[in-house]
């Protein structure tokens, strides 16, 4: 699957527009985490915990948007555009959206 954040792919042809894909992921933070985190705000730094948890939520998130690609025939996606946001005291989501697309 082609991935991009750009309108097309340079050297390939769309020949086909399939729609709006996305894909998103709620996460909480883990206390643990949450506690080395306050530890952490006090002396300053990477917070490594809740880094880990962005990246795996963003990785997920792109792969449930592959999927929905995929299932709508597609073998690419362009415009990609990533966005997060608090859902609620603890809890963030990750969406990521783009256009599913055939190229050749």
């Amino acid at each position: 699957m082609l991935i991009t954040n750009t309108e097309t792919f340079p050297g390939k042809t769309i020949t086909a527009v399939h729609g709006v894909v996305s894909g998103s992921t709620v996460r909480a933070k883990h206390v643990g985490r949450d506690l080395m985190a306050g530890l952490k705000n006090i002396v300053g730094g990477e917070l490594r915990g809740y880094t880990e948890l962005l990246t795996e939520a963003r990785d997920q998130a792109l792969e449930r948007m592959e999927q929905q690609a995929r299932q709508v025939g597609a073998n690419a996606v362009v415009n990609v555009r990533f966005s997060t946001s608090a859902v609620s005291a603890g809890a963030s989501e990750i969406y990521i959206y783009g256009t599913a697309v055939t190229v050749e």
